[in-house]
């Protein structure tokens, strides 16, 4: 197993990362992810309806950004959320999740 490249702790950047929370569908990732800890892409992504490249590229953005880490088994990517995201921002992720708790479901990606 190896992981792919994802920056350091001190590289994140809020404005990026923030960037990466502005989709729905990024945002809906977190969420599943958040809720079922470390899990395949393909499981994590289960049910929203667009082509798989177009997960492939959230799932990038959000591992490039520094939200989540992802490893390589095989031909599948495991992803899960980023430690160094609650260690260089505290809270920030709690309040995303609070959120989008409060928000509900976003519909329109199943």
């Amino acid at each position: 197993m190896r992981e792919l490249p994802h920056p350091a702790a001190a590289d994140l950047r809020l404005s990026e990362i923030m960037r990466a929370f502005a989709d729905p569908v990024r945002l809906e990732l977190v969420r599943r992810i958040s809720v079922g800890g470390e899990d395949s892409c393909a499981a994590t992504s289960d049910g929203i309806s667009l082509h798989p490249s177009t997960i492939s590229h959230h799932f990038r953005v959000l591992r490039e950004t520094g939200v989540t880490r992802t490893r390589v088994d095989g031909r599948s990517r495991h992803v899960r959320l980023n430690p160094d995201l609650e260690t260089r921002y505290p809270g920030l992720l709690d309040s995303v999740l609070t959120a989008l708790s409060v928000e509900g479901p976003l519909a329109d990606l199943a």
